[in-house]
């Protein structure tokens, strides 16, 4: 039991020391000394663990791909409905890109056009945001003239470009900015009987980034 539990903070190490250089270096730059020496891990207990640095890459995305799974799974409230479960979403997500390390590297290394990867972050947050609409569309949720695919589009394209940028200036996934977009955008989007109970800072409900995840991104 103790070899399984050093055995598992030792992958736990590789994987978040991976994300920091990967996120700061990129996947063609990085190399599995430097991720070694990160994480305190000798070359040879790297290579227990993990057989290539494309392994390692794997194990960041699939683990960038869980913490977005848990936040798309989240359930509507019964205040707001739909859209206040949005709004949450895509605060849930920015607090992830601001303080998960991995989740930052996650995102990145998925939109490597150098990588053949299977992993598309971006394309499971679209279609989470798609469905978001479908139901606020049903729930008679949507201002008059907004409908779910131009919705959805403003939004996807927005919370993407507020990734990419926060990945330089931490400053665009900040709970200040995530709540200034949703402040102007909601009036637009939103029917006059929901505008009211929209909270654009957040409902303050759900699961937020892990505190064992959490970095400055400084």
């Amino acid at each position: 039991m103790v070899k399984q539990e050093r055995a598992a903070r030792t992958r736990e190490a590789l994987i978040r020391a991976a994300a920091e250089i990967f996120a700061e270096e990129g996947f063609v730059t990085a190399s599995i000394a430097t991720i070694s020496r990160k994480a305190g891990v000798s070359a040879g207990g790297l290579h227990f663990h993990f057989g290539s640095k494309t392994e390692l890459a794997e194990a960041v995305e699939g683990r960038a791909v869980e913490a977005v799974r848990r936040i798309t799974a989240a359930v509507p409230g019964r205040s707001g409905g739909a859209l206040q479960l949005l709004i949450d979403g895509a605060h849930r997500l920015a607090a992830l890109l601001a303080h998960d390390v991995v989740v930052r590297a996650g995102f990145g290394l998925c939109a490597d056009w150098r990588r053949d990867t299977g992993c598309d972050l971006r394309r499971i947050w679209q279609g989470w945001v798609q469905d978001v609409f479908r139901a606020a569309e049903r729930d008679r949720q949507l201002a008059d003239g907004v409908s779910p695919e131009d919705g959805a589009l403003a939004v996807v394209a927005a919370t993407v470009g507020f990734e990419v940028l926060g990945a330089g200036e931490p400053d665009w996934v900040s709970h200040r900015s995530l709540t200034r977009f949703w402040a102007l955008l909601l009036p637009r989007l939103a029917a006059q009987h929901v505008l009211a109970v929209l909270v654009a800072e957040g409902s303050g409900t759900g699961p937020v980034a892990e505190p064992q995840a959490a970095d400055d991104h400084q």
